[in-house]
């Protein structure tokens, strides 16, 4: 507990002072809104992600203390980058989001415990390349935006079809994702889901997913509309998951081998995330959001994880997030299943 107050008191200290840094440089015209801490970033925070709240109102308070505390959370995040390539925190679209708003809005992915990965520890990664990543193979489909909808299971599921579904030869194709989140009855729509039994679903029903132009995406859960099996562009045959933790050079190996890779992850500390990659942060001792693991890079200093979001391209690394590889950081390898057509 005495670490807790200790940890307070610190990023209270640097927010502080960062705040008064900032507003130094702020007119007598900004300062007329009589806002606590630096009133200018948060008029240009409203400005940028189109927030329309009313000034004085009571979620424009509310909003503004949820925007300082993310700020405090910004400077103890980023005293931990100590190399070039580390991850940065900052202003997002989430920064006037609670923390707990932003997991109930954003992470509710489920995870089904996997088993181990069968293959040797080490793996035979000897005639791996140094760095591989899909969308060079115009496999990948653009970065979407789940939005307010616990749907992120959803898109990774459908984002490992459509992928591997261009690697047998197709054109690549945008898949329903609303599809998955009406039909898929073992999951909860917006309210969460698992990808390993939205596949199990996809698998026992072989029913096939329609194009995202015929049932698209509404960001909120519906009745599920059926098509003739002549009408779906391609059907789940079968799938693996498994765990990957102390393996990473053998999931390596899966991805070149099978495609993009749907995984379930911690993404907590994500609510903060600008860029760079990510090696401190996440515990991995819980697992809540669902994502495609599209690539790595072990060319530099710090080998990665190239990992496709759904939050949009404003966030991260224009949709994307790097993940070190090695120490299952963010639990990356605890839940990762490959797509079979």
């Amino acid at each position: 507990m005495r670490g807790v107050y200790l940890y307070l008191a610190v990023t209270a200290t640097v927010f502080a002072l960062l705040s008064a840094r900032c507003c130094l440089n702020v007119s007598s015209d900004e300062t007329r809104t009589k806002l606590n801490g630096c009133a200018v970033d948060f008029i240009s925070f409203r400005e940028q992600f189109h927030r329309s709240y009313v000034a004085n109102s009571a979620e424009f308070d509310l909003r503004h203390l949820y925007f300082q505390n993310a700020t405090k959370r910004h400077a103890y995040l980023n005293s931990f980058s100590t190399v070039a390539q580390s991850a940065k925190y900052g202003i997002n679209q989430f920064s006037d989001f609670s923390q707990e708003e932003f997991r109930d809005l954003y992470l509710r992915a489920s995870a089904d415990r996997a088993p181990l990965f069968p293959g040797l520890k080490t793996g035979k990664t000897e005639g791996l390349p140094a760095k591989f990543d899909w969308r060079d193979k115009a496999v990948v489909a653009p970065v979407q935006n789940q939005q307010a909808c616990g749907s992120c299971w959803a898109f990774s599921v459908v984002g490992a079809v459509q992928s591997v579904h261009a690697i047998d030869g197709s054109q690549l194709v945008e898949l329903s994702v609303q599809q998955v989140l009406d039909c898929s009855f073992q999951n909860e729509g917006c309210n969460g889901g698992s990808p390993v039994q939205a596949l199990k679903w996809l698998k026992q029903t072989k029913m096939k997913l329609v194009p995202q132009s015929e049932y698209p995406y509404k960001a909120k859960t519906g009745i599920c509309h059926f098509f003739s099996q002549s009408h779906g562009v391609v059907a789940v045959k079968n799938f693996t998951a498994y765990d990957f933790s102390g393996q990473e050079e053998a999931m390596m190996g899966h991805l070149v081998e099978h495609g993009p890779l749907a995984a379930i992850v911690d993404a907590v500390s994500w609510q903060d995330y600008l860029g760079g990659i990510i090696q401190h942060h996440c515990s991995s001792q819980r697992s809540n959001h669902a994502v495609l693991v599209v690539g790595y890079n072990t060319t530099g200093d710090i080998p990665y994880w190239i990992v496709q979001n759904s939050w949009g391209t404003t966030w991260g690394n224009e949709g994307y997030v790097y993940i070190k590889i090695g120490g299952n950081v963010c639990g990356i390898a605890d839940s990762v299943a490959a797509v079979f057509l």
